[in-house]
């Protein structure tokens, strides 16, 4: 009789089959495993929202760099050299009135005839016009330089716009009455037995005809300052 084994028989190895064979023995592809897509992280907001300040065109706060105030600074700068341009004739009117006296001698020295501008009111009238109106100029240049580099300060336009208002008014009448006086002085009145006295003061009338000129100049200078003011607060 034979004896048994108290030790038990070894098992059989188990049969390992890859899951490439049992996936082509169903004809179906094996499943490739994808990976979860990677989460956002926290600094992708803050990279675009920097992407995006750097790509925008940078603004600046100062208004002299706006581009749509170019034409009304184009004005401002057309407005300042204006004044600066009247300033000259309404002066040289002033200073040529003011010394344009004149003394006549005939015979001897103890008899003379003068011409001064004071004994006629119109022509001192007309002096201290022109000086009024040249003292507004300059003080006139600080506030259109604002301008210049503020286009966008209206308030500043229509003071400048009414004190030439008043300049033109003002340098208009002293001019038209000085240039009554230089014509009479000049042509005359047979009717008011007035004779005409440039045939002996030259020096008087050859003045005070250039002052007449001058100051009309610096009215139609004035009168485009108007026009130049008027059309830069319409735009606005």
């Amino acid at each position: 009789m034979m004896s048994t084994s108290s030790e038990a028989a070894p098992a059989p190895a188990a049969t390992v089959i890859p899951i490439d064979d049992v996936a082509r023995h169903h004809g179906k592809a094996p499943a490739v495993a994808t990976a979860p897509p990677p989460a956002a992280s926290s600094a992708a907001p803050a990279a675009a929202a920097a992407a995006a300040t750097t790509a925008a065109p940078r603004k600046t706060g100062l208004p002299f760099f706006r581009r749509a105030d170019r034409g009304s600074r184009c004005v401002a700068l057309v407005d300042l050299v204006l004044r600066i341009a009247a300033f000259g004739p309404t002066l040289a009117a002033a200073i040529a009135t003011a010394t344009s006296d004149e003394t006549l001698s005939v015979f001897t020295q103890f008899f003379q005839f003068r011409a001064r501008f004071d004994d006629f009111p119109a022509l001192l009238f007309f002096m201290v016009a022109n000086a009024i109106a040249a003292g507004y100029l300059v003080l006139s240049l600080p506030f259109s330089a604002a301008i210049v580099l503020r286009p966008q300060a209206i308030g500043l336009r229509h003071l400048l716009l009414v004190c030439d208002l008043i300049m033109v008014g003002m340098l208009t009448a002293a001019a038209a009455a000085a240039a009554a006086i230089v014509d009479l002085a000049h042509s005359g009145n047979i009717r008011a037995n007035w004779v005409p006295i440039c045939m002996q003061f030259h020096g008087f009338c050859q003045r005070t005809s250039g002052s007449v000129v001058a100051s009309f100049l610096a009215v139609l200078v004035l009168i485009f300052l108007v026009i130049l003011a008027a059309f830069a607060i319409r735009r606005r």
